[in-house]
């Protein structure tokens, strides 16, 4: 699952209509940021390819810069959660309301004026999700057509996994959402990606599945995330994504070349939270996989993370490094590429916005304490780096258990 994501609940709508009234309402008084103009007008072979960005965490690049350097048009910004206080409205990892955001319409504002455009993910992994915290299938749609009317989004992409994909309620709210939102927003682009095992997808993703098959929605395509449940290179990936193939077959009673077109690959480029190793010729395999067969969806986890750690591996995962020798961006060629563009050959020599190098910095967040309680998505700053705990823990340094252990290494500080 995508562990190095971001944290995660606003206020419930009465009904659909209603907060369709009140966007549209919001829209004519001219409140919003600025990102809803001149949205690009891509072709779903983008959406298809925009890999994962952060905009507002893990030191993020600047989109325009990768844009010059790679050819990409396309960017999955993430992600939506109900607030931190409770709640059924959008914001930014939990912290920062859509309603008042100007800080990521300006970074979709600059995608777009260079022909680009964004689909908006919501969920990931921690944090609480809108599914969990809203009443209805109805109340969750509300609060998502919020963030598609704010930044007139043409694309958006549901990320169901744990710990939100264990709750059937909450998938059912987000499928009803999705399904909502499909229809009273004609054209949409709706990707759903969920965790992938060698199997395709484990119970859960399956009762997803089943979910969406009992409510009669079908999005552009169901993606699965090979990584972190004990895959390593290309091998394992294409064997998980035929299995994969397999499960939608069986549940929707598709023929294999259908199945293909509504799957889509998810990957982590680099080193994985689990220790798990995919670099540029992994991807490449995959991508001929994913092509060969006609799969409707290309992407990875994350843009934050397409540039070279310093060392180039030191032995850890990281949210703003792939922690294996690259080129900045090397890895956003390949979405370039199954979007049907070819990366330019000279691209502007303008440098990346380089990620945090190892030695101690100033950290802004509490330092560790061996005898303090911490649970998933607090933060402390531990021998010059900033660490995430995964799950409840105490008196387990940050940094001495390992790549299994409970703390994820956000980089140094």
């Amino acid at each position: 699952m995508k562990r190095l994501k971001a944290l995660c609940s606003g206020v419930a709508a009465a009904t659909f209509a209603a907060a369709g009234l009140a966007a549209a309402a919001t829209l004519g008084t001219g409140q919003a940021s600025g990102a809803e103009t001149s949205a690009a007008a891509l072709g779903n072979n983008w959406y298809a390819a925009a890999p994962y960005l952060m905009p507002r965490d893990n030191n993020p690049p600047d989109a325009g810069a990768i844009m010059d350097a790679t050819g990409l048009k396309a960017f999955q910004l993430a992600f939506i959660l109900a607030p931190n206080g409770g709640g059924c409205s959008p914001t930014w990892d939990g912290t920062a309301p859509v309603s008042s955001d100007t800080a990521v319409g300006s970074v979709i504002s600059g995608i777009r004026a260079k022909g680009g455009d964004v689909s908006v993910s919501i969920g990931g992994y921690g944090g609480t999700k809108l599914g969990q915290a809203c009443s209805t299938s109805e109340a969750t749609a509300a609060a998502y057509q919020q963030v598609i009317s704010k930044y007139q989004l043409k694309a958006i992409d549901f990320d169901l996994e744990e710990p939100e994909y264990e709750n059937a309620t909450a998938i059912a709210h987000e499928i009803g959402a999705a399904k909502i939102l499909q229809q009273n927003n004609p054209g949409l682009y709706v990707s759903v990606t969920t965790a992938g095992t060698a199997d395709g997808t484990g119970w859960f993703g399956k009762q997803m599945l089943n979910e969406a098959k009992a409510q009669g929605f079908t999005p552009n395509n169901f993606s699965i995330m090979p990584f972190d449940g004990g895959f390593n290179g290309a091998a394992a990936q294409t064997s998980a994504l035929t299995n994969f193939n397999a499960i939608l077959q069986t549940t929707f009673g598709w023929n294999a070349a259908t199945a293909y077109a509504h799957e889509g690959f998810s990957g982590m480029n680099g080193r994985s939270d689990t220790g798990e190793y995919f670099r540029q010729a992994d991807f490449q395999t995959v991508l001929d996989f994913a092509t060969s067969h006609g799969m409707g969806r290309f992407t990875f986890w994350s843009l934050n993370r397409d540039r070279q750690c310093t060392p180039p591996d030191n032995g850890t995962t990281s949210g703003v490094c792939s922690s294996v020798p690259q080129t900045p961006w090397e890895f956003a060629k390949f979405s370039v590429k199954f979007a049907g563009a070819t990366p330019p050959t000279n691209p502007p020599t303008t440098p990346p916005t380089t990620p945090p190098t190892n030695p101690p910095g100033q950290c802004t967040v509490a330092a560790w304490s061996s005898a303090a309680v911490y649970v998933n998505t607090n933060e402390v700053s531990h021998k010059g780096h900033k660490w995430k705990a995964k799950w409840w823990t105490q008196n387990e340094e940050p940094g001495t258990t390992g790549e299994w252990g409970v703390w994820l290494d956000e980089g140094a500080c």
